[in-house]
């Protein structure tokens, strides 16, 4: 095990969902980001700008269910506000990342527990 431990109060914090990515465009400012609104329950989607180009097409993104860090502070990613996290388990070289998603069909929306 690597890095340090935390209890599981910790770990509560950590807001994570499943969402449906509604929306993806090539970032206009980065050949290796995307824009991405996803469906998370809520009145309106969230927006995510990650690294996925190398990994996934716009198609093969748009519709998927993937889980989501919700409660992440926000930050600019080349001028586009990314609020949220998909996540992904990636290999040390990052020759591969593939997104973690619910076996079965879940709302958006759903809590990762």
């Amino acid at each position: 095990m690597t890095g340090d431990l935390i209890d599981f109060a910790h770990f509560k914090k950590l807001e994570l969902v499943v969402g449906r990515v509604v929306e993806v465009v090539v970032h206009p400012k980065a050949d290796r980001l995307y824009i991405v609104q996803i469906d998370v329950g809520r009145d309106s989607p969230v927006q995510s700008v990650t690294s996925l180009v190398p990994y996934y097409t716009v198609e093969e993104l748009t519709g998927r269910s993937v889980v989501v860090l919700l409660n992440l502070e926000p930050v600019r990613m080349r001028g586009e506000v990314s609020e949220a996290m998909l996540l992904c388990a990636e290999t040390p070289d990052e020759s591969e990342s593939v997104l973690l998603t619910p076996a079965r069909d879940m709302p958006p929306g759903t809590p990762v527990v």
